[in-house]
């Protein structure tokens, strides 16, 4: 059984999911589109709009594959339903019609969103406090804007049961959308680890689209053969829980040893307790194996019985934001935006603003490694970008109107100054915890155009 990844994040590369149907056979096509923030974006958009909430990428991709996956009998798994996997559902159905294919089933993946039930969740006990910090709830009880619980592979291979050629589901683990298809086709059990934990590491290795086949290489980039027509991953899984990692012939990218290793390193802790709600997986036990030109073979993998907890994911208002930038040119580029970043903060101070942080970065020179970096003898020109954060909006806002008066006001040789004050946002950040997995239910409905 052959599955692709089609897509690592809202916004990648629109051509791959047409590539990954149409160059080669292939069983499952899945799409990740969701991270942390995105999910707060979502919110925000269903606020505005009840018919939204869902990544619309989603509708854009099915438009252009719709027609082959019904062709090929490719089926097709999404978190892209975001907060709203209903209208997404419906979006797709609509687009069925309008093509004139009849009987397509799609399933929807819902129950994740507790935001709604919160209350009543704490008052059965559970505390919801910070995974991380171990901070107390109580103090971003009342900001929460969105919460939604980590389900797994399980409700994505009950909608495949129930005959399901779509399905469409909210906060998966991204790694649960490739697993769903093993388990469902090879029968594999709830308790059958090491297999469960090798489906678990494969979707990690898809999770994100072309990072597996050379896209975001850091060892020798120089090598991967024509990045512009990169071919996204695929897992051909087989029944002993044994992946090989591949891609479609004529694309462009590689599959090596070194390309699948760095997507293991994404993201991960404690390599022994890879925690999903599906399995915990270890990546010490993890062979792998270069059987022939762009095919890892991946086997040993070994997994431990799942926690009883599902990963919630919140997000809360925590304040505003603005950033700025004004680019100086040669002669004394970084002098002179120095200098104009310590007027900035004298301005800012005697206006008696209030900001939790105030963040320089002189792009050019040191945004990617801070104060490590080394200043090059010349610098041609160098980019103040400069950004605040408070908890009053006026003040943010203030800010927004001390970029511009630089320009005359400060050092010489300005420019890059476009597109009006910068206005203040807000921030969003992420509140992680625990829930337990008797206390929310995924639902699965299935729907037929």
């Amino acid at each position: 059984m052959r599955i692709a990844s089609g897509q690592g994040f809202w916004g990648d590369l629109q051509t791959a999911p047409l590539d990954q149907v149409s160059k080669g056979p292939v069983d499952y096509i899945v799409m990740d589109f969701l991270a942390e923030v995105t999910m707060s974006i979502l919110r925000k958009q269903k606020k505005r709009n009840p018919d939204l909430g869902y990544a619309k990428d989603v509708l854009l991709i099915t438009e252009q594959i719709l027609p082959i996956c019904v062709e090929k009998k490719i089926k097709i798994i999404t978190n892209g339903g975001g907060v709203n996997p209903n209208a997404c559902c419906e979006g797709v159905l609509k687009i069925a019609r309008k093509k004139g294919i009849r009987g397509l089933k799609i399933g929807v993946v819902g129950g994740d969103d507790i935001l709604d039930g919160i209350e009543h969740l704490r008052n059965q006990g559970i505390s919801f406090e910070n995974l991380d910090t171990g901070e107390s709830f109580q103090d971003v009880g009342q900001k929460i804007s969105s919460a939604n619980v980590y389900f797994g592979a399980a409700p994505i291979v009950a909608a495949l049961q129930q005959g399901a050629d779509i399905v469409i589901t909210g906060r998966t683990t991204d790694t649960g959308l490739t697993l769903a298809p093993m388990v469902y086709e090879f029968g594999w059990e709830e308790d059958d680890w090491d297999k469960l934990a090798s489906g678990t590491i494969a979707g990690h290795i898809l999770e994100c689209g072309g990072q597996a086949s050379g896209g975001n290489f850091s060892a020798d980039w120089r090598a991967v053969p024509d990045l512009a027509h990169i071919g996204f991953p695929i897992a051909e899984a087989y029944p002993d829980g044994t992946i090989v990692i591949t891609k479609h012939e004529q694309t462009g990218g590689m599959v090596t040893v070194q390309t699948v290793k760095e997507q293991l390193l994404y993201e991960i802790g404690d390599p022994t307790r890879y925690v999903t709600p599906d399995v915990i997986a270890d990546f010490t036990t993890i062979n792998l194996e270069q059987e022939a030109e762009n095919r890892v073979r991946m086997s040993g993998v070994k997994g431990k019985p799942s926690t009883a907890t599902y990963k919630v994911s919140m997000a809360y208002q925590d304040g505003y934001t603005a950033v700025g930038s004004l680019t100086f040119s040669w002669p004394d580029a970084l002098e002179k935006a120095r200098h104009a970043d310590e007027v900035l903060r004298t301005r800012l101070k005697d206006a008696g603003l209030s900001f939790e942080a105030i963040h320089t970065e002189f792009l050019g020179l040191n945004s990617c490694h801070g104060p490590i970096a080394e200043t090059p003898s010349v610098v041609n020109e160098v980019v103040l970008r400069v950004g605040v954060r408070s908890q009053s909006h006026a003040d943010v806002e203030r800010f927004g109107k001390e970029i511009a008066p630089l320009i005359l006001t400060g050092p010489p040789g300005v420019t890059g100054f476009a597109g009006g004050r910068p206005k203040p946002s807000e921030v969003v950040s992420y509140w992680p915890a625990l829930i337990p997995k008797s206390a929310v239910s995924p639902t699965v409905i299935i729907r037929q155009a």
